[in-house]
């Protein structure tokens, strides 16, 4: 297979040893299984940060270079084996993970602080790990605020909640349980289902047959996309809304316009967001790439903007970053498409936005939080 320019790969020379004096970052994305879906736009993403690091100083005055490890729950080699043995061969300085909460747990038993870790997407908050900065939206910012909004302005009385069976999940709807409680509203039936269940379409006609007005989506990648075809073959979409956190534009193409009808997504960024920050991104990321690129979306940017907080983070060579809970010691405005600003992990204020699925689209309908 030929060398292509820009991220080492796993499967070329040595990516286990240090091959360069480069500052070496771990981008941990899924390239496979359910989440897979993620990983071509998370991967373009970090490309166009570190080629903007690298014009300039780099990171701690040393150039970029990513290796690309696949994290994905369904890799046939774990992450955290990986990640391992490159920490104790000395081979990678920093780590931006871009993946499901389970596997951010296991990474942090293996890294324990010896390397900072930048966890990026949204998730389900609490994270406290020495040199772990969780910089991506919690349910307090992203789902609390969607809830109260549809309440109020489509007067639903009851929800359905599906997730997969793992943290991210289980924890949000906790959080959306307490929240529909202190709203008055109904919890009408709540489903978790594995990766990749066989299942699916029985869960999805338990949704339908509960009586709720709105069903909570919190399923990763593929098979959010499964549950949508499903969904809306069955034109539940009469009589029932969607919303969800974790639906991004690569899921809305894969899903089909026809089956989005009425689906709803709470989020610190879109990819047709209309502000100053995005469009100078979006000129960037098509600048380096082309119109062919993959989908600009939310967990895509994370990646960019992920490189650009770690570059903050250690600008000056400080070892602050060695402090447990996310506390960089100081505030950080780093360079993103969101207004990237981060004081802890438990203190990212970044605005919150609420669109609808228009075909194959956002329409971002206002800012609902921050």
């Amino acid at each position: 297979m030929p060398r292509r320019a820009g991220p080492e790969w796993l499967w070329e020379t040595s990516p286990l040893y240090r091959s360069s004096p480069a500052f070496r970052v771990g981008l941990l994305v899924p390239r496979c299984g359910a989440a897979g879906l993620w990983g071509p736009s998370s991967i373009a993403s970090a490309e166009v940060a570190v080629s903007e690091l690298n014009r300039k100083d780099g990171i701690g005055r040393q150039e970029v270079e990513l290796v690309v490890i696949d994290s994905a729950e369904e890799a046939p080699t774990p992450a955290e084996h990986i990640v391992d043995v490159m920490i104790a061969n000395h081979a990678l300085d920093a780590i931006v993970g871009m993946h499901i909460s389970s596997v951010r747990q296991r990474l942090t038993g293996v890294v324990k602080g010896q390397i900072p870790y930048v966890y990026t997407p949204l998730y389900e908050g609490g994270e406290n790990g020495v040199g772990v900065f969780a910089i991506g939206d919690t349910p307090p910012q992203q789902l609390g605020p969607a809830i109260t909004w549809l309440h109020e302005s489509r007067r639903l009385e009851s929800w359905a909640l599906i997730g997969n069976d793992y943290v991210w999940p289980r924890a949000s709807h906790r959080y959306a349980k307490a929240r529909l409680a202190a709203i008055g509203a109904k919890l009408a039936c709540e489903h978790y289902i594995p990766f990749a269940s066989s299942n699916l379409a029985r869960v999805v006609e338990m949704v339908a047959g509960s009586g709720a007005d709105a069903v909570l989506v919190s399923l990763v990648g593929q098979d959010a996309v499964d549950f949508n075809r499903i969904f809306g073959a069955m034109e539940l979409d009469r009589k029932m809304i969607r919303l969800s956190c974790a639906i991004e534009e690569n899921g809305l193409l894969a899903s089909g316009a026809s089956n989005l009808k009425r689906l709803y997504c709470s989020s610190s960024y879109f990819g047709s967001l209309g502000n100053e920050n995005n469009a100078r991104f979006r000129e960037r990321y098509h600048g380096f790439h082309g119109h062919r690129a993959p989908m600009l979306n939310a967990l895509g940017q994370s990646t960019y903007e992920g490189l650009h907080f770690l570059a903050c983070l250690l600008e000056g060579g400080d070892e602050r970053w060695r402090r447990p809970g996310g506390q960089a010691g100081r505030p950080l405005a780093y360079r993103s498409a969101r207004h990237g600003c981060y004081v802890s992990n438990r203190h990212n204020p970044v605005p919150t936005f609420l669109a609808r699925a228009d075909g194959l689209v956002f329409d971002v309908i206002g800012r609902i939080a921050q």
